[in-house]
């Protein structure tokens, strides 16, 4: 054995999976199964008063599952992970333990639109608020605050406008108010960005983007650093003191940097249910195994798209920060090293007509509500993912009539390139 830390590569295929003890199997059997058998009474007693790990009911732990959640905490530098039924689950969880009825969190203005639906509406049927802020100046994030607050959220990469967020400016303001930085790293994913790294205490994933990366396997997790110390302050309850349904154990205090991440087992899936099913554990795994190569293969396609796009005669616009030109490409360098990702969106001189003849011209492009697939995919945010907005929280999503975004895959970039020149020819004639 050796001690040197494996590579980001090594992780990806090896992190949390080994053989199967009972058959020898090398790849992770899926576990399709609802339960567990107990040895005894009294293992049982002791799985439920969560004094030894293992296997209960698959809403809780399931061994499949399991992996997948190693996996993931490792490729980010986190201590545990929690895996859910979708992204947007994954949100949810990740506030669960935080917030109480009448508190709130602050998020970027620029987020996916389904996430400000999300945060806007649906927050507010559990006594949740949401303050969104202008992200231009990180500072607007400190003047939001109050007494309240109990997390600011945002994306690495903000979807759909390739946003790069000033990661470790906002992890500064967020623990000069004792409150955790929820990151939604799924558009970068850990092989281009780790939050970990520049001071964010939780990661959030749809894992049914670039992790999976195939299209197969609706899934999300929750990543925890075991950094943020739940303690030093009354704002978070359920992590600091004692639990009544576990004879008044405090979480902290029991488990200490897995406190959040048993937590969100014990008590985030066992009541909000919304656990990840084993075959798509299992599916995401899979691509996981990949997803080095797959984003090396993305960020060169979409560098080569977008600087095309740049200088094409109908296109306005192109926001993606691997360009120089671009407002984030500085802070594309600091974070995203290895590159700026797979999502860019474009602006089209022809405005909303233009976007929606496009999206209907592509021929190898598919034209879903998607991104992160080995395909390349296309959208027109403001008749689609973005509808529900108001224009106003459309321009400030960046998400604007004239917006087109593109999630570029691993064909060959010559293919693609040609697929949008006839797209484009079409929409402006």
């Amino acid at each position: 054995m050796t001690d040197q830390e494996p590579g980001f590569e090594t992780l990806a295929v090896h992190a949390g999976g080994a053989p199967d003890p009972a058959t020898g199997a090398r790849q992770t059997p899926v576990y399709q199964t609802t339960s567990f058998v107990f040895d005894d009474a009294d293992h049982a007693a002791s799985l439920f008063n969560l004094q030894v790990p293992g296997f209960i009911y698959s809403r809780l732990t399931n061994p499949t599952v399991s992996v997948l959640e190693e996996r993931c905490a490792a490729l980010e530098g986190g201590v545990g992970s929690t895996a859910t039924a979708s992204g947007h689950a994954a949100q949810i969880l990740a506030l669960f333990p935080l917030m109480q009825p009448g508190d709130e969190i602050i998020a970027a203005n620029k987020l996916y639109g389904g996430s400000i639906n999300q945060m806007g509406h649906s927050y507010k049927k559990f006594g949740w608020g949401a303050k969104f802020v202008e992200t231009e100046d990180t500072e607007n994030f400190r003047r939001a605050i109050t007494d309240r607050t109990r997390a600011i959220f945002i994306e690495s990469l903000a979807n759909p406008g390739g946003v790069v967020m000033d990661i470790a400016a906002i992890a500064d303001i967020a623990h000069e108010a004792g409150i955790p930085l929820i990151v939604d790293n799924t558009m970068a994913t850990p092989y281009l960005c780790r939050p970990f790294d520049h001071g964010a205490d939780i990661v959030v994933h749809s894992t049914t983007k670039f992790l999976s990366g195939n299209g197969t396997a609706i899934g999300g997790v929750v990543v925890d650093s075991g950094k943020f110390n739940w303690m030093q302050n009354d704002k978070f309850p359920s992590l600091s003191k004692p639990a009544p349904e576990y004879h008044d154990l405090t979480f902290a205090e029991t488990f200490g940097e897995l406190s959040y991440t048993i937590y969100g087992h014990a008590i985030g899936l066992r009541d909000l249910g919304a656990s990840q099913a084993p075959m798509n554990a299992f599916l995401t795994l899979l691509g996981i195994e990949t997803l080095p190569l797959r984003m090396d293969r993305h960020c060169a396609n979409a560098q080569a798209v977008a600087e095309h796009l740049s200088l094409h005669k109908s296109v306005d616009w192109v926001s993606y920060a691997g360009l120089e030109t671009d407002k984030y490409h500085g802070l594309a360098q600091r974070y995203l090293p290895r590159g700026a990702g797979a999502v860019m969106t474009v602006g089209l001189k022809g405005g909303y007509d233009a976007g929606v003849k496009m999206v209907e011209a592509v021929e190898l492009f598919s034209h879903l509500a998607n991104i992160g697939d080995s395909r390349s995919l296309i959208i027109h945010p403001a008749s689609t993912t973005h509808r529900q907005l108001t224009e106003e929280q459309l321009t400030a999503a960046g998400a604007g009539a004239e917006v087109v975004r593109l999630s570029i895959g691993i064909e060959s970039v010559a293919d693609i390139i040609a697929d949008l020149d006839q797209a484009l020819a079409t929409a402006g004639g």
